[in-house]
């Protein structure tokens, strides 16, 4: 028995077995021209390195809402004239008189005067405290840096995400025609 490439001459192969061996080469071998096809493609490409003159980063202005508070200019509070309490207790005592009739009318008078007076009293105190305001904030934002760099004995510059440090990396495809 001897063998011819992936052929094996025998009297024993059939031919079935030809005409399958054959179909499997033919696969195979266009298997084998896409491969190489893609192997002389990323050949042409070639992943070479720029050496960088200058990195300046790009910067832009942009604006945003922010909340910003102020805190009383003293940590004295001035005190509470009690104007608050005086209101909320009349306010009070209106609303509970409106409600029920005989004793429970006067109950209610009394709850009211004493909840309206303690209301009162804190939405007075609530006025000494920190102030805020919604204010506009414009602060610079990197975006980009602008890269001047050498390559191949000419000078070239771009625009690039992330600074590229002392070298750059470059992908040269040839041109057909020049």
């Amino acid at each position: 028995m001897s063998r011819l490439g992936f052929f094996h001459c025998s009297s024993a192969i059939s031919a079935r077995d030809v005409t399958q061996r054959m179909k499997l080469f033919v696969k195979n071998s266009i298997v084998l021209a896409g491969f190489l096809a893609i192997c002389a493609s990323v050949s042409a490409q070639s992943e070479e390195y720029g050496r960088v003159i200058s990195s300046s980063p790009i910067t832009q202005a942009v604006s945003r809402q922010q909340q910003v508070c102020n805190a009383p200019q003293s940590g004295y509070a001035a005190p509470k004239s009690g104007a608050g309490a005086i209101m909320g207790a009349i306010a009070g005592a209106a609303i509970g008189n409106s409600i029920g009739k005989g004793n429970g009318r006067a109950l209610a008078t009394g709850i009211g005067m004493i909840g309206g007076a303690a209301m009162g009293d804190q939405i007075e105190g609530q006025g000494q405290g920190s102030q805020c305001a919604v204010q506009t904030i414009t602060e610079n934002q990197l975006v980009g840096y602008f890269v001047r760099y050498e390559y191949n004995g000419k000078q070239y510059s771009g625009q690039f995400a992330s600074d590229p440090g002392p070298y750059v990396r470059l992908q040269v495809v040839p041109m057909n025609g020049r």
